[in-house]
């Protein structure tokens, strides 16, 4: 089976932005993840990903692509086809691309990257090099799908969590960390390991959910929030500047608050299974079904010293 990611080009990117090291450290471990001995499914989204590039007239070519549910993020126009993902990933994208410094010639690290929705808006934004990391085999898979059409040769999507990732050495102009922070059991840690991506002034955009309240604290689920089990600090905005500041970071900027609505993440064709619809509680519909406050999202932005 041949090499799904190209690790040469990979190797030229990294070596590029001076990550010369981490081709060597992380071949091995990219040879194990993108093989069946990592997924048994892998087999098949290999075989769907062969078909979907064999034509892009291909008359089957959704079915190919639904054969890579679920979608989370989106959408995706694929010659002709239109996937409608869980996420309008979209609409988080317009509140997060004026709020940032220019990535125009900027090397990115985007880390939860899902299938590599922003990290494709990043390079369209006029970004260097994107490196993409989620642990998540079936994202990175359709990440290779959307790229047969894309063809992006600056973006690349690794299936890695950030603690596998050898040391950055300050390589990153800007990183990013969307919808990450609540599932780490240490915050403070993923904020301080981020930091060590960013060059001196490079910036982080963070989003992340938070509680509403003045004071600074941080609540933890007992089990489950809006039916999610990995959820374990959820700030107050105060608490969660209040942790960027003990991580080293300065200029700390809060620059979009919203609500999560069903109009931005529900279930579709792409994804059939249950989404925030039945994550908020029927009879009030600002808490979720175990009766936390229904997800607020935050946008913060801050530079690395």
């Amino acid at each position: 089976m041949p090499d799904l990611i190209d690790f040469d080009a990979l190797a030229d990117a990294l070596s590029s932005i001076g990550l010369d090291h981490w081709p060597e450290a992380l071949r091995a471990l990219l040879k194990q993840r993108m093989s069946p001995d990592a997924h048994g499914n892998f087999e098949r989204w290999a075989e769907l990903l062969t078909a979907i590039g064999a034509g892009s007239n291909n008359p089957d070519l959704k079915e190919l692509l639904l054969g890579l549910a679920p979608w989370r993020k989106g959408p995706f126009a694929l010659n002709g086809i239109e996937i409608d993902s869980e996420w309008r990933s979209d609409l988080k994208w317009a509140r997060v691309r004026d709020a940032i410094a220019p990535l125009a010639g900027r090397n990115v690290l985007d880390v939860g990257c899902g299938n590599g929705y922003y990290a494709l808006q990043m390079s369209k934004a006029g970004a260097g090099t994107v490196i993409g990391i989620d642990p998540t085999l079936v994202y990175v898979m359709q990440f290779l799908a959307v790229n047969l059409f894309e063809r992006s040769s600056s973006v690349f999507v690794l299936p890695l969590r950030l603690e596998e990732v050898p040391p950055a050495r300050n390589a990153f102009d800007t990183t990013f960390s969307m919808g990450v922070l609540y599932h780490q059991r240490s915050p403070i840690e993923h904020l301080r390991r981020l930091r060590t991506t960013l060059r001196p002034g490079g910036q982080l955009v963070l989003e992340t959910i938070y509680v509403p309240g003045e004071e600074s604290y941080a609540c933890t689920p007992e089990e489950r929030y809006a039916r999610m089990r990995n959820v374990w600090l959820l700030p107050t905005i105060a608490e969660l500047t209040t942790w960027m500041k003990r991580s080293g970071y300065r200029d700390i900027d809060v620059v979009d608050r919203s609500i999560t609505s069903t109009d931005e993440q529900r279930s579709t064709e792409w994804m059939t299974f249950e989404s925030l619809r039945e994550a908020l509680d029927p009879d009030d519909p600002s808490r979720t079904v175990e009766g936390w406050p229904a997800p607020r999202r935050v946008i913060v932005t801050a530079t690395s010293p």
